[in-house]
């Protein structure tokens, strides 16, 4: 293992005054350059965590446009209508939809008697294009496209499919495009948290966070509205209505948005690199000092020169102690992810108005982002995870519990145990994006968020396993949840800890402490 290097080393020039305090490695550097909060890392976080306002609108749309259509009978006090519980059992003319039969793809397209499969095929196909897109895409943020570049693609991918779900008429297409809406929603969220977060200092890493919590919760929160002023009118104009902001936002991506200058370094790109510091890092003569020494001196050869595009996933599953640390990261945000996906889904189940409920579950967002706020500079990542999704489990369960005795306490406990899910769903993308180096970085969090999604794909099992047995979806959901958090004791704590640049740093770190070693210290 190469003994580490100083990236930096005294200047005689007499135009440079070199910090008393030499920095020894290259992000020690670039940790002093972006330490503080200038107003163009503002600009920075702000635009990029924008994205996850699209990101809760893909995931979450299909709450309203695939919903199962809710009917009446036409004639009142008629034998075959009053006693039937399907109306695939009565004629046509002895039932008929609350709402128009455009307001759902199910009703439009007179799908209700339909299998499960076929009435689910959209949303399966769109969770199973997040797993796809997260695979085979988020990769290239490591190697070739970098940061920014993906963003671009992924929104792209997301504004095109949107926009022709507008106008098609075929269920397979429907379902092909909503394919390729989750393969560029895949990657869109977890590059911009860590664009952003790799374009400010680790002591401002929480509040990015805090801001990636309210743009998700804001996408969430704007659904039932929008829902709520087109109800009534086609399910494609939602579609619509989702796709307005993507190009406008790609535009400002491509102009106003930095590549990471940690990436730009560890892929050889100095000049560039030395270009972004400049445009983001506050204004003072220590930066400049920094700057000057970084464009002055070789940058060490970093190990991403030597991997190609899919090397970052391969280096995951060459050295046991990663392949340990990531197996457990993964197990435990997937209970994560059957929780944050199967709550709102189960929405239907209970006897609540879906819009109310659906506006209720957003905003228990709100207090989430403020919950992390308080404490994720004050405590420790792995206390704070078990504690949440032990709340989110037991409260899970209660929900069984109180169904038969209040469902103003059932909703209640649903919304506490959402919320809290939505608190480690959030510390869940802090912690993987410090358990692991640049190198690997954009890739660990993707197969977090593919973990995540992949527990959302088990949730509508469940969910509708629920609709006769409520046990099967919020007792499950409970189990699930308790039994994931408890894995984050096997996991390093990272609080405080700077971020890695390549494996070779983060495995220093680990000898002598095997598998709990500390990150960086």
């Amino acid at each position: 293992m190469a003994e580490a290097t100083p990236l930096l080393h005294k200047s005689d020039s007499a135009d440079f005054d070199p910090p008393s305090k030499q920095p020894l490695h290259l992000d020690e550097t670039i940790e002093q350059c972006i330490g503080g909060f200038s107003f163009a890392q503002l600009i920075q976080v702000l635009l990029l965590n924008f994205a996850w306002v699209l990101d809760s609108h893909q995931n979450f749309i299909s709450i309203f446009t695939d919903a199962e259509p809710k009917w009446h009978c036409t004639q009142l006090g008629s034998e075959p209508c009053s006693s039937a519980t399907d109306v695939c059992h009565l004629p046509d003319h002895a039932w008929s939809w609350d709402d128009p039969a455009h307001t759902t793809f199910i009703s439009d397209w007179n799908l209700q008697c339909e299998s499960s499969f076929i009435k689910s095929l959209p949303a399966s196909s769109y969770f199973l294009g997040c797993v796809f897109g997260g695979l085979f895409l988020a990769t290239l943020a490591d190697s070739s496209l970098g940061r920014k570049n993906l963003i671009l693609l992924s929104c792209l991918l997301i504004s095109i499919s949107t926009l022709f779900i507008a106008f098609t008429d075929n269920l397979w297409i429907y379902a092909l495009l909503r394919f390729i809406s989750g393969v560029g929603r895949a990657t869109l969220g977890s590059t911009s948290l860590v664009l952003s977060m790799e374009q400010v200092g680790k002591r401002w890493r929480g509040q990015v966070a805090v801001v990636c919590s309210i743009c998700a919760m804001f996408g969430f929160l704007s659904l039932p509205g929008i829902g709520y002023l087109n109800r009534g009118n086609s399910w494609r104009t939602l579609y619509l209505w989702i796709f307005i902001p993507t190009i406008p936002y790609c535009v400002l991506v491509f102009f106003f948005v930095h590549e990471s200058p940690r990436w730009l370094f560890v892929r050889g790109r100095k000049e560039e690199a030395i270009s972004t510091l400049k445009a983001i890092s506050p204004t003072n003569n220590k930066t400049k000092n920094l700057i000057m020494a970084l464009s002055s001196v070789a940058v060490l050869e970093q190990e991403s020169k030597k991997v190609d595009t899919f090397a970052p996933f391969r280096i995951l599953f060459q050295r046991k102690w990663v392949l340990r640390r990531l197996s457990t990261l993964l197990f435990m945000v997937c209970g994560i992810g059957t929780v944050y996906y199967g709550m709102p889904l189960s929405l239907g189940n209970l006897s609540f108005n879906l819009y109310l409920s659906t506006v209720l579950n957003a905003l228990a967002e709100f207090p989430s982002t403020i919950i992390i706020s308080l404490v994720v500079d004050r405590f420790n990542r792995r206390s704070l995870l078990l504690v949440f999704n032990m709340v989110s489990g037991i409260c899970s369960i209660l929900c069984v519990v109180m169904g038969e005795v209040s469902t103003r306490i059932q909703i209640g406990l649903e919304l506490v145990a959402f919320s809290s899910t939505c608190i480690a769903f959030a510390l869940a993308h802090i912690y993987s994006i410090e358990l692991f180096p640049t190198s690997v970085r954009n890739s660990v969090l993707s197969l977090t968020r593919q973990s995540i999604v992949l527990g959302g794909v088990f949730s509508p099992v469940l969910v509708a396993a629920g609709r006769r047995n409520d046990f099967l979806s919020y007792g499950i959901f409970g189990l699930v949840v308790i039994f994931c958090g408890l894995l984050v004791v096997l996991l390093p704590e990272t609080k405080g800890k700077k971020l890695c640049g390549t494996m070779d740093e983060e495995e220093e770190s680990e000898e002598g402490s095997a598998f709990h070693g500390t990150i960086c210290a």
